[in-house]
């Protein structure tokens, strides 16, 4: 369905304005949109064009269109054309872009941009499974475990097979050292999480059931995980 078949109903939108709020506000907004009949839509208010929302609205069956009303005012309208489930239910949406329009709005859209730079798919050559590996590696060098973890938990629920983490932890003991990973990395979130699906798998549980654990143990709940 083409944009224009629905741009008229967008004064009958839910307005949803979420500037200003910290942390991560995609969870309860997917919420709201799931309850959304196919044929209605809602508008979301942000500070910067919400380009990490439009892939989860169309795995929700939304068509949208965006229209940047002022400086620092960008209404993002989202029209459900079908309702289904988003095929791949990837946790940790970057809520840290939230926190960039606190500072400066310029920074908020330069940010966003950056993002979608980075980790769309049209733009990279890289798989996106084998650009979480290089973050998580390299989050590791910068001592950032925080986000490391939030790589590899992301990496398992996209599909990846957990014998890429035990190639990526025997290069970290071998570029890091012995005794950097039994001090720092060992003891980390990050390890944590790795051993928590080498656990399960031995104990043959499902991967749908490993991966709710771990959007449950090292997701937005977790204070040494969330942003």
């Amino acid at each position: 369905m083409s944009v224009t078949n629905w741009k008229d109903k967008v004064s009958s939108f839910k307005q949803i304005d979420v500037r200003g709020i910290q942390g991560n506000f995609f969870l309860g907004l997917k919420k709201q949109a799931m309850d959304v009949k196919a044929g209605e839509g809602i508008a979301v208010i942000q500070s910067f064009d919400p380009i990490p929302l439009y892939e989860v609205m169309e795995g929700l069956g939304f068509e949208y269109y965006t229209e940047k009303k002022a400086e620092g005012e960008y209404h993002a309208y989202f029209y459900r054309v079908e309702v289904k489930q988003e095929e791949r239910d990837i946790p940790m949406r970057p809520a840290a872009l939230t926190n960039m329009p606190l500072i400066d709005e310029k920074l908020g859209d330069i940010a966003v941009s950056f993002w979608d730079l980075t980790w769309n798919d049209e733009h990279r050559y890289l798989p996106y499974e084998t650009r979480l590996l290089l973050s998580l590696t390299n989050a590791v060098g910068a001592g950032r475990m925080r986000q490391a973890t939030r790589e590899l938990v992301k990496a398992y629920i996209h599909g990846l097979d957990s014998a890429a983490f035990d190639d990526v932890f025997e290069l970290l003991v071998w570029n890091q050292g012995i005794g950097y990973f039994s001090s720092e990395i060992g003891p980390s979130t990050l390890f944590a999480a790795y051993k928590t699906i080498k656990n399960m798998e031995k104990q043959n549980k499902a991967r749908g059931e490993i991966c709710e654990t771990l959007k449950e143990k090292f997701g937005e709940k977790n204070p040494d995980v969330k942003v």
